[in-house]
């Protein structure tokens, strides 16, 4: 029978050819580095791909919410609300909760997309949801956090 052992590297102060375990710390330090990037990819998707073209009123999304009966003050809120979620996800006392926020706005738009779209592009606000819950779960603890600054503040 076969044992499963834990992953392993060597380590650059072993001698050639001993084999030690990697370290929760580097594994940790790893998952960190790779949320930052997940992170700062999704700010840069809802910053310059969705809320640029809204605030700029590209035609593409005018006629979007021309569709909608929204007009160009519903383009222009959604796009101030996925510019400042795009900021909030960079800041760390923040990233929680916009990542909740855009969650938000993409459960809506998902509803929109059925509703209204004819579905067509329903599938990419669904798929946006899962970084974001990842975001929101994994910095949950800077709720905590940005709550207490706000009751020393009021």
């Amino acid at each position: 029978m076969s044992e499963t052992n834990a992953p392993v590297a060597t380590a650059p102060s072993a001698p050639a050819g001993v084999v030690v375990a990697e370290s929760a710390t580097a594994r940790g330090r790893r998952a960190r580095i790779a949320l930052r990037g997940l992170q700062v990819l999704l700010a840069l998707l809802f910053g310059i791909a969705s809320a640029v073209p809204k605030l700029i009123a590209h035609p593409s999304a005018a006629e979007s919410f021309d569709k909608l009966g929204w007009g160009s003050a519903g383009m222009y809120t959604i796009g101030a609300l996925e510019l400042a979620g795009a900021v909030a996800l960079l800041i760390p006392m923040l990233q929680s909760v916009a990542a909740m926020a855009l969650g938000a706005l993409m459960v809506g738009a998902f509803v929109v997309q059925l509703a209204v779209m004819g579905g067509q592009y329903a599938a990419t606000p669904i798929i946006l949801l899962v970084p974001l819950a990842l975001i929101a779960w994994a910095r949950r603890k800077h709720n905590a956090d940005l709550l207490r600054l706000l009751r020393l503040r009021a």
